[in-house]
């Protein structure tokens, strides 16, 4: 039963590729009735802002709904932006994956194609591997010391790191704890994880995570979470309080552990070539309104992850916690060796902040 199951998932995901792929670059000519403006066209070079009538347009790729924390933190990075630069510069957000899924338009933004994304780290580890500290499984003691870290001068030069890759990350966004949720039974030890086909984000890391915790990881664009999870081709998925809540998947996976296995930090990043294309002093203008808009996010995130959990328990869902977190802990030891031996220096310097 379980052998049927994969093969319907990576059946399912071969077609689901194919038809956002052609959803993409069918709709790359097409220009949306509500910003005609912001399209290239074949004549115009794919690394230099766009500009019309004296204006210049950055789209901004953000793969979560419009109501979402992140989402509408964007929308504030953009209104900062426009102000200060009494319009000169519009930042056009892109919401619910518009242009694509988050792996998608981080390629378009390596590339030019695309100006900036909203975009989790756990992704941007494939332009800078050293990036891979920063969501270690149990590596912060709570959120204020990821905060610690991410404002120090440790954060500072992980924004830049990606500079080698043609990218600058303008800020921090806050993702909160990633938990796992499940459809059919509560989980409280690693036990209860082995043998579920769970949904991770598409990272090699992610699905050697939860391989390493017993469950079987299905490697499956963020889009596609919720119709598997209705058609029962998955046991769950693991994911922050308000994303699990706003997208719904509560209401078909209503089991929530606060096991907080990583805590996954986001960035705004731009393509380097794109924000050189702009005066100085408009660069330095998107670079302070990235960072206000970080203080922004982080206090908006930790109302709505409170309104999350607030609805989730009248849905009457159920959370529970870990019988021993030691447990989880230990099992998840080796991903170090793997994944971070080269950067115990990174290590040491996390775990030394605050202390």
């Amino acid at each position: 039963m379980k052998k049927n199951k994969l093969l319907f998932l990576i059946l399912e995901l071969c077609i689901l590729t194919f038809a956002c792929c052609y959803f993409y670059f069918s709709h790359l000519s097409e220009k949306p009735e509500s910003s005609p403006s912001v399209y290239r066209t074949e004549k115009e070079w794919i690394e230099k802002p766009m500009t019309r009538n004296g204006q210049i347009f950055l789209r901004l790729a953000d793969n979560q709904r419009a109501d979402h924390p992140t989402s509408i933190a964007c929308d504030y990075f953009a209104d900062l932006v426009a102000e200060r630069t009494e319009g000169r510069i519009q930042i056009i957000p892109y919401h619910a994956s518009k242009l694509g899924d988050e792996k998608s338009t981080l390629s378009q933004l390596h590339y030019g194609g695309i100006d900036m994304v909203r975009t989790s780290i756990a992704l941007l580890t494939d332009y800078n591997p050293e990036l891979t500290v920063l969501e270690m499984p149990y590596i912060y003691r709570d959120s204020q010391h990821m905060w610690q870290v991410l404002d120090s001068e440790l954060g500072d030069y992980f924004l830049q790191s990606l500079e080698r890759s043609g990218l600058e990350g303008l800020c921090w966004f806050d993702a909160g704890a990633r938990n796992f949720y499940t459809t059919d039974k509560p989980i409280t030890k690693p036990e209860d994880l082995e043998g579920l086909y769970i949904r991770v984000q598409q990272s090699s890391f992610m699905v050697d995570l939860v391989s390493i915790l017993g469950a079987n990881p299905i490697d499956l664009p963020y889009e596609a979470v919720s119709t598997q999870l209705k058609q029962q081709r998955i046991d769950g998925a693991e994911n922050n309080f308000p994303s699990y809540v706003s997208t719904g998947h509560y209401l078909t996976a209503p089991y929530m552990v606060m096991d907080g296995h990583t805590r996954i930090p986001e960035m705004i990043v731009i393509n380097k070539k794109i924000l050189e294309e702009l005066e100085p002093e408009d660069q330095e203008i998107l670079r302070q309104a990235a960072s206000d808009a970080s203080i922004f996010q982080r206090n908006l995130w930790e109302s709505e992850e409170q309104k999350a959990k607030e609805t989730f328990i009248k849905s009457g869902g159920q959370i529970t916690y870990l019988e021993d977190q030691a447990a989880f802990v230990k099992k998840v030891q080796p991903l170090y060796n793997t994944y971070a031996y080269r950067y115990q220096g990174f290590l040491e310097a996390i775990q030394a902040v605050g202390q």
